[in-house]
């Protein structure tokens, strides 16, 4: 293991960010807001509660989910996209660091990124509602696997895009709509017994249940299942990851 090269990786990704640090902070302040008025007060009116818990809190584990799993997945793809795409990339194959160093490095950073994204939109949907975490160790287990998790799969679309509107792809036209039909403004037990059946299907509930749980204490799917839901996803990305860098697909040709 390359420490240095590591940090090296990961200091150059971070710097990135922190570069447009103003956008990167009022984006998510922004339309935390816009969703509190838009779902919290328009519908809200309407809804009282959920499972016991009041619609504008109920919201809030669904607007973090949604933020981390677009956000880990693209800053992750566009860091390893872009030095495909300028042809920096072939120095970074034939320095002295194996790809587990690149993974930690590229991913690690996106990781970080999306967790700090999930930390202002908590902090500011605190300013909404009144939120209590029941089980905060657990809340953070969540987040900590789902930022580096979609990290992974983002630094697997970065390798596996071949210009920059397939980096949006995925994120646009699968990874949002599972996540607004996976509960994230509401329970999966106000559907009809027909969608509930056909939602089960959907993993992104499994991951939103859990992270839900350990904010109030109630799930749509037991908590074991949504952890085991979140490592499987994890294991998968690692093997793919372990795999492109053992054939060189897409990154050397």
């Amino acid at each position: 293991m390359n420490p240095t090269a590591i940090k090296a990786m990961y200091v150059s990704e971070m710097a990135r960010f922190f570069r447009t640090f103003m956008q990167s902070f009022l984006s998510p302040v922004i339309s935390t807001s816009l969703y509190f008025v838009v779902f919290g007060a328009a519908i809200g009116s309407r809804i009282d509660e959920v499972e016991g818990v009041s619609y504008g809190s109920f919201i809030v584990p669904g607007l973090i989910m949604l933020s981390v799993m677009t956000q880990g997945i693209s800053n992750a793809s566009f860091g390893i996209y872009f030095p495909k795409f300028t042809g920096t990339i072939y120095e970074l194959l034939s320095a002295p660091v194996s790809f587990i160093e690149v993974v930690i490095g590229f991913a690690g950073a996106a990781a970080t990124k999306a967790l700090f994204i999930g930390a202002v939109i908590l902090a500011t949907s605190a300013l909404f509602v009144d939120l209590h975490i029941q089980h905060p160790l657990v809340m953070v287990l969540f987040l900590l696997l789902t930022c580096i998790s979609f990290a992974l799969f983002g630094f697997i679309i970065g390798i596996w895009a071949k210009n920059f509107e397939q980096l949006q792809l995925i994120p646009l036209l699968v990874v949002t709509p599972l996540v607004f039909l996976g509960g994230s403004f509401y329970s999966i037990n106000m559907l009809p017994p027909v969608w509930q059946a056909i939602t089960m299907f959907n993993p992104v509930v499994y991951l939103i249940s859990g992270f839900r749980w350990s904010f109030f204490g109630v799930a749509d799917v037991p908590i074991i299942t949504s952890l085991l839901a979140i490592g499987l996803f994890q294991a998968l990305c690692l093997i793919a990851v372990w795999w492109i860098f053992k054939t060189g697909w897409r990154i050397r040709k």
